[in-house]
């Protein structure tokens, strides 16, 4: 039997969407969150290293929830051959330490509804690299037009007012860094898929995060990292974005393990959507600028065509080892 078969509800597509969303709604709450926690801890904007230690406590955190509740689950969580722990580094490093230091240096360089918005380019990397690693994710006209109007919508949120006319807002450090991160995550992604058929789920996703985190915090104080400022609101606020990171990517990598890559990650085009809001929600931004707004809706109208797949290729699941 297929692993798909052994968790129907996982491959409901009602309940994927549901989860897939829940998802996006968390990750798209973590933009204003860390800019807050920069806020609250008093975090400067060249101040890197700190960044990599608050980064480092959130993970090490949200890995720590997960393996508490796989041993309360009565899950295995250790005994590993060397091998299973060598791809947990691997994956730890690069979803969580390489991506994240992208991100967080990024998102002290553009705005909230920006990077939410940038961050979305990870969907294109997603279908483009499920092309040439899984034979029923081919590239299809609908994946491909979806992925030419996300990628659109991103041109767009970059369009600024220069001298004379238009300009292209676009800095290395800031948009540049979000994208980065961005294609960092779709391919840890994919490996993150291929090694949870023989593993856990949440159990990979707890050590992972576990050694990203801690190499982040280790990166962090040698590089002369302090996160001080504890407050109430400061840690409930870090408490948060550790349990956001916990349930959101357990999640998501369960949904990856059951489900096509194209057809989860598809819904990343979402998470600029509640980014964008929440963002001008708790950050006070703007999301009623013209450049905004088509690219909000030129990322959403990815999704769907990005989604939208024939119903016989929906029921195939033949992955490439």
């Amino acid at each position: 039997m297929s692993a798909r078969n052994d968790h129907p509800i996982l491959t409901n597509r009602k309940v994927v969407v549901l989860l897939a969303l829940f998802c996006c709604v968390l990750w798209g709450s973590s933009f204003p969150a860390i800019k807050n926690g920069y806020a609250l801890f008093g975090i400067a904007p060249v101040d890197v290293p700190t960044k990599l230690v608050f980064a480092g406590w959130r993970f090490v955190l949200a890995g720590a929830l997960l393996l508490a509740y796989a041993v309360l689950s009565g899950k295995r969580v250790g005994g590993f051959s060397r091998r299973t722990l060598g791809q947990f580094a691997i994956l730890g490093i690069t979803q969580t330490t390489l991506q994240y230091v992208f991100f967080y240096i990024g998102l002290a360089y553009t705005t909230g509804v920006k990077s939410s918005i940038m961050n979305a380019t990870g969907t294109f990397f997603s279908v483009l690299l499920a092309h040439f690693i899984y034979h029923n994710d081919r590239l299809s006209f609908h994946k491909l037009l979806g992925c030419i109007v996300g990628f659109v919508g991103v041109m767009v949120v970059n369009v600024g007012a220069g001298l004379g006319g238009m300009s292209f807002d676009f800095t290395l450090l800031g948009e540049g860094f979000i994208v980065i991160a961005a294609l960092v995550l779709a391919a840890a992604s994919i490996y993150g898929k291929r090694i949870s058929q023989g593993i856990d789920p949440i159990v990979m996703t707890a050590w992972q995060i576990v050694i990203g985190g801690a190499a982040l915090l280790a990166g962090g104080y040698a590089t002369g990292g302090a996160l001080t400022g504890f407050t109430p609101a400061s840690s409930a606020l870090l408490a948060y974005l550790a349990l956001l990171s916990s349930l959101a990517i357990s999640i998501w990598s369960l949904l990856l393990k059951y489900n096509r890559v194209s057809m989860i990650t598809a819904f990343n085009f979402m998470v600029p959507v509640f980014g964008a809001v929440l963002s001008a929600v708790f950050l006070h931004e703007s999301i009623l600028e013209w450049r905004n707004a088509v690219a909000l809706v030129l990322v959403c109208w990815g999704i769907w065509l990005v989604s939208k797949e024939p119903a016989a290729d929906s029921r195939r699941e033949v992955a490439t080892t």
